[in-house]
């Protein structure tokens, strides 16, 4: 949180990293994606730099559930920061910013949804980067060391930056 709170805002993102596990394939299983996987939250900063990753909930669990069960949202309400995020964060309560939903817009509705998608661009390109291990594109190990793993990666991106 020290470094969090040096940061303007935050962008908040979720996303699954796929597995290899079928046998209890029913937490695991993301309707969403249509595949087995963990959900892993991450918290970059304004231009992009991964901060910080969550543990790793079964791939069906929601991104606000994911978020609410780590104390993220709380976490972050009391320290007073912006925080960008996805539709998916909808409902999530104080300052947590998110686009419009629905399908025809109003005009002003449309820009706000475009502004947004500028700002939290870098979040999704951090995510890229994140995804871009090839560890992480299809996990092969035991869930439980899915968290240990994606913390591990997390060290050389802050030591290279």
């Amino acid at each position: 949180m020290k470094t969090i709170r040096t940061k303007a805002f935050v962008i908040l993102d979720g996303t699954l990293l796929p597995i290899d596990r079928i046998a209890a394939h029913t937490p695991y299983y993301s309707g969403k994606h249509k595949r087995h996987g963990m959900n892993a939250q991450v918290l970059t900063g304004p231009f992009g730099r991964l901060l910080w990753a969550s543990p790793a909930p079964p791939g069906s669990t929601h991104d606000l559930t994911a978020a609410r069960q780590h104390g993220i949202i709380e976490a972050l309400t009391d320290s007073g920061l912006k925080r960008w995020a996805d539709k998916a964060y909808q409902g999530a309560g104080g300052p947590v910013r998110v686009p419009f939903r629905g399908r025809r817009l109003k005009r002003w509705k449309r820009r706000h949804n475009s502004s947004h998608a500028k700002i939290r661009c870098p979040g999704e390109q951090a995510m890229a980067t994140l995804k871009g291990w090839r560890l992480l594109r299809k996990l092969r190990c035991s869930t439980n060391r899915i968290t240990d793993i994606v913390k591990a990666v997390l060290v050389p991106h802050h030591t290279s930056i």
